[in-house]
Parts: structure tokens; C-alpha cells; sequence
């Protein structure tokens, strides 16, 4: 099949779309909220506490009450802030982990045809990297955006009570400081670019990993790490592009804070010196212009953090937003009476707008072995991926049993069928790990037993810790032919009535390929079996051979049948040493 085109870009998320994932957890963030309230009111309360002890200093009586109730106010709005962290920590951390979890249950449910679009180390990326930085919009930003904005507000409120003339002057230098935000659009624009060029970066070490041995074989590490290096390169820059942005909000919004509180003194002074206001009413002013200050700054800061996170969460969003694998609602299946286990019906399929199968129709009877052969690129794989409904067909219909498979729901699909792929991909985990997938509850005497019929059982039985042997990263541990082997046992655990298997013998010598053989055709005894073969002289002996070309059906039958009708048959066989050079 040919590459498909690159999936569009993440589609920007906003605020509103955060919804659905923080309504699970209202109620930890409702107590965070009333805490943020409680600790704003002890913050604005300071300031008039400084501002009664410093005016009742010239009187008589004690001043120790107002200090310990400052010193209660410092510790009680302490106290309320560590709290409130742990709690929103707490949450973050459990709405990151619940979004890991949907993000990877929906990845394992899309479409196949979504993952021949897209890089697998960028989708690892979105589960590791993203989910991280989307924490970061609650821990530090939205709701350090929200409790600092009630702060900002009450803080505003209070010092237009106490000076209307000094309040004008301090809206200036807010103005000011709140004139970063203008750099908003951009910081959310390189924040997406970072998130991008790291899921790249992921991608490429993704795949040079996966391909260590071939990377070596070839000698080619060094041209495969300057491919990784280019791609950190572009991440890095990226990055400092996304830094210095950041960094030019503190110098922007120090200044005007600065020059702000400057102003403030300047002016407040002349005013106390004046008789104008009090000392108390100066210093109180000042504490809520700091106040006023601080949760600006942190505001800026954590809108920036929140950009970043926002960017992150619409890499999310894009896969969340992914339709899942169709499957037919339970429901009348419109079956029909068919002795064929399997049918296809003037089927046609294109990849990427390229003709895979074109108008093919045939018939696996129930029960036997059927096989489906041709030259490399005549459609064979795709055929059982059709069936696996991996793929949709552009047109025709496919039965299982009189069934149309798009009437059938995937699981009641899939379970009456057993799988072995071409490339018989084994998991990292243990050889029991890897048998029990499809079937979770098999015991150790039906293990045994398919093991035994797939030429396993002495492979186990040599591996010092038995079923319980790790066979490595991909069955790295395990040779070629161990792990088709594998792969074949898996699917006969499941005792599914039909069997699929794709090139079930390509990575197994002569004396293996007999033994396999001879099993697969015991199990096409009592199942139905359909192989793909590329090795003719693993289904020389099959009840029915159907042969593909160019996408098309061009003869279908008994091997003597086919040697007697079909050319390209008997090409086949001649080529594989199978037909003398005389015969036909």
C-alpha cells in the first residue's frame, strides 16, 4: 500500500472545550474555588489591619491584638494557599491520568486506516508530553488566572475607596502591565510549533529504535542520528523562539509595575505630608498595589502557561475527536442461507485512490482449507483485511456465514475469527502473556497442547523459566520462526470457527514448514481456514486455491484444476521449482 497524506493540523482548542473533561471533577475544583475566595478575603484583609494599627499608634492602649490578628491573617492565608495547591495538584493529577486513559482506549479503537496516516512515536508523544502540559492549565493557569483576577478586583475596589485621585494613577500602570496580553496570540502560535516539532522529534526515535538492528546492519547510525539531531534542532529552536517570547512579558510588565508604584509613592507622600490622607491609609494603599501587582504578574505568567497547555490539549483533542471503528448496531442481521463460511461479492477496495481489488467475487466453503495466492501486489493481504474489517470496500459485499460483516458488530465479528498476520507481531511480556491475549482463561493443558501442535513445546521446555520467559521488545528473543510459530498458537487458542492466517510459513525452514503444514491441516478438519501464501507448496494440497492478479480473480479451483487451466499458475510452480519446465 502506498504512504496515505499527512493528517491535518491539531484544530486549536479554546477554554470551553476543556469542559467535558473537568465536569468529573466539579467538586474538588468547587472546594479549590471556595478556598481561593477565603483566601483573597484574609489577603485583602492585611492591608486594613496595617492600616488601624498604624493609625491607632498614637493613642492609648495596646497594639498587640491587631499584630496577632495580622500574624493570624498571614498564617490563616498560608495555611489556605497550601491547601488549596495540594487539592488542585491532587485533581490535575487525576484529570491527567483519566485523559491518558481515554486518549489510549479511543487510540486503540480508531480506524487501521488512521494509523497508516499517522507516526506512531507522535501519537506516544500526544499520551506522554501533551497530557503533561495540559496539566499545566489548571495547576498553573486557570485557576491562578481566576484567583488572581478576584484578588486583582478586590484589591481595585478597596484602594478606590480609600483614594479615588491615586486609584486613576494606578489603572495607568496596570493598563500598562496588563499590555502583554497583546502577546497572547503569539505565545499560543509557537507553543503549538514546540508541541509539534517535539511529537516529530518522538517520531524519528521512535523509528530509529524499532529499526536498531537494521540501522546497524546497514551502517547507517550516523546519517539516522543526524536525521534525530535535525529534528531536536527544530524542536530547540522552536522552543527559543516560544522562551524569548516568554521572556520579554517580565521586562514589559516589571517596568510598568515599577513605574506605577513609584508614582503611587511619590504622590501618596506629598498627600500624607499635605494632611490629605493618613499613614495608615498610605501604607494600606501601597499593600493593595502590591497586591494589585503581584496577581497581574502571576496572571500574565500563568495565561502563558495556559497558551502552552491549550496547545498541547488541541494535539489531544485532534485524536479524541477521531471517529472510532464503525460497528454495526445489534440488530437483525439480514442473514441468509449460504453453506460458504466466507463471500465475497463483486468487491472493490482502493488505497489512497489506488486499485487494490477490483469487482472480485469467490466463495471459502465452510469447513477445509482454502488459499489465496498470487504474484507480489495482487490484493491477497488485503483480502483478510477486508474481512477483519480493518478497511471498509468501496463497493460489493463481504458475508461471514450469510452475514454481511457491516452488519455485524466488530466484537461478534472478530470473534469468530482467528488472525495471524504476515509479519506475526509478538508482544513484549512473556510467551504466556503473549498466548493468553486472545484467550485469557486457556489453562496450562490446552497451552501445552497448542504448543505442541505448532512445534513450540520444546522451545518452552528448553527456556529456563518455561511460559513465563520474556521474549523482549517486539520477540526480539525469539527467531523468526518462533515467533510466527507464536503467532499461529495465539489464534488457535481462541477456537475461533475460522481461521485467517497470512503467510503463516514465510519465516520457517523446510522441515518446520511441513510440520505447520501438517497442523493447519488437521485444523482445517473441524474450522474453516483461509491462508494467503506466497510459498505455493504450503497449499499444493488445499481443497480450493483461488488466484489473484493485478487486483482480479483469474482462476479459482483444485491445484490439478489450476495446472491444467491457468498460465500464470503454472508460471507460479515453475518458478518455485515446483513443475518441470516441460509440463503444460
Amino acid at each position: 500500500m502506498s504512504p496515505a497524506p499527512e493528517p491535518d493540523p491539531a484544530p486549536r482548542a479554546g477554554i470551553a472545550a476543556l469542559l467535558p473533561h473537568v465536569r468529573p471533577y466539579r467538586r474538588p475544583l468547587a472546594v479549590v474555588a471556595v478556598l481561593s475566595l477565603a483566601g483573597a478575603a484574609m489577603s485583602l484583609a492585611q492591608p486594613l489591619v496595617a492600616r488601624g494599627l498604624l493609625d491607632g499608634l498614637g493613642r492609648s492602649g495596646p497594639v498587640w491584638p491587631q499584630v496577632a490578628l495580622l500574624a493570624a491573617l498571614a498564617v490563616g492565608t498560608a495555611a489556605l494557599s497550601g491547601l488549596q495547591q495540594f487539592l488542585l495538584t491532587r485533581t490535575a493529577d487525576r484529570l491527567v491520568l483519566g485523559t491518558r486513559r481515554r486518549l489510549v482506549d479511543h487510540m486503540l479503537r480508531l480506524p487501521v486506516a488512521e494509523f497508516d496516516r499517522r507516526r506512531t512515536g507522535d501519537l506516544i508523544s500526544r499520551v506522554g508530553a501533551d497530557t503533561a502540559l495540559f496539566q499545566s492549565v489548571f495547576t498553573g493557569g486557570l485557576i491562578e488566572s481566576v484567583s488572581g483576577a478576584l484578588v486583582v478586583c478586590g484589591a481595585m475596589a478597596m484602594m478606590v475607596l480609600l483614594d479615588p485621585l491615586m486609584s486613576a494613577i494606578t489603572l495607568a500602570g496596570a493598563a500598562g502591565m496588563s499590555s502583554g496580553v497583546l502577546l497572547m496570540r503569539r505565545l499560543r502560535k509557537e507553543a503549538e510549533a514546540v508541541q509539534d516539532a517535539l511529537g516529530t522529534m518522538t517520531a524519528d526515535v521512535e523509528r530509529a529504535l524499532s529499526a536498531l538492528r537494521t540501522i546497524r546492519a546497514s551502517c547507517a547510525e550516523d546519517r539516522e542520528s543526524a536525521g534525530v539531531a535535525a529534528g531536536a534542532r527544530r524542536a530547540y529552536e522552536a522552543r527559543l523562539r516560544l522562551n524569548r517570547l516568554q521572556s520579554s512579558l517580565g521586562p514589559l510588565v516589571g517596568v510598568a509595575s515599577q513605574g506605577a508604584f513609584l508614582l503611587v509613592l511619590a504622590v501618596g507622600a506629598t498627600r500624607v505630608a499635605n494632611g490629605a490622607m493618613t499613614l495608615g491609609d498610605l501604607v494600606a494603599f501601597v499593600l493593595f498595589l502590591l497586591m494589585l501587582t503581584m496577581p497581574i504578574n502571576q496572571a500574565i505568567s500563568a495565561v502563558a502557561q495556559l497558551q502552552t497547555g491549550l496547545a498541547a490539549f488541541g494535539r489531544i483533542e485532534e485524536v479524541l475527536r477521531l471517529p472510532a471503528e464503525r460497528s454495526a448496531p445489534e440488530g437483525p442481521t439480514g442473514a441468509m442461507p449460504d453453506r460458504a463460511a466466507i463471500r465475497f461479492e463483486r468487491v472493490s477496495f482502493s488505497y489512497d485512490r489506488r486499485p487494490v481489488l477490483s469487482d472480485v467475487s469467490f466463495a471459502v466453503p465452510a469447513g477445509g482449507l482454502t488459499a489465496v495466492i498470487g504474484p507480489s501486489g495482487a490484493g491477497k493481504s488485503t483480502v483478510l483485511a477486508l474481512i477483519e474489517r480493518f478497511y471498509e470496500p468501496d463497493s460489493g459485499t463481504i458475508r461471514i456465514d450469510g452475514v454481511p460483516v457491516d452488519r455485524m458488530t466488530t466484537g461478534r465479528l472478530r470473534g469468530r475469527l482467528g488472525y495471524v498476520e504476515q509479519s506475526a507481531p509478538v508482544l513484549a511480556g512473556t510467551i504466556r502473556e503473549n498466548l493468553l491475549l486472545a484467550a485469557p482463561h486457556a489453562g496450562g493443558l490446552r497451552l501445552a497442547s497448542v504448543l505442541e501442535r505448532v512445534g513450540l513445546a520444546e522451545v518452552v521446555a528448553r527456556a529456563p523459566q518455561g511460559l513465563d520467559t520474556p521474549v523482549g521488545d517486539n520477540g526480539v528473543r525469539l527467531s523468526g520462526g518462533e515467533r510466527q510459530r507464536l503467532a499461529i498458537a495465539r489464534a488457535l487458542l481462541t477456537d475461533a470457527p475460522i481461521m485467517l492466517m497470512d503467510e503463516p510459513t514465510s519465516n520457517l525452514d523446510a522441515r518446520n514448514e511441513a510440520a505447520l503444514r501438517d497442523a493447519i491441516a488437521e485444523v482445517a478438519r473441524d474450522r474453516t481456514v483461509l491462508v494467503v501464501a506466497h510459498r505455493l507448496s504450503t497449499v499444493v494440497d488445499a481443497d480450493r486455491i483461488v488466484l489473484l492478479d493485478r487486483g482480479r480473480v483469474a482462476a479459482a479451483g483444485h491445484h490439478h484444476e489450476l495446472v491444467a487451466s491457468s498460465p500464470l499458475y503454472r508460471e507460479m510452480l515453475r518458478r518455485q521449482l515446483l513443475l518441470p519446465s516441460g509440463v503444460g
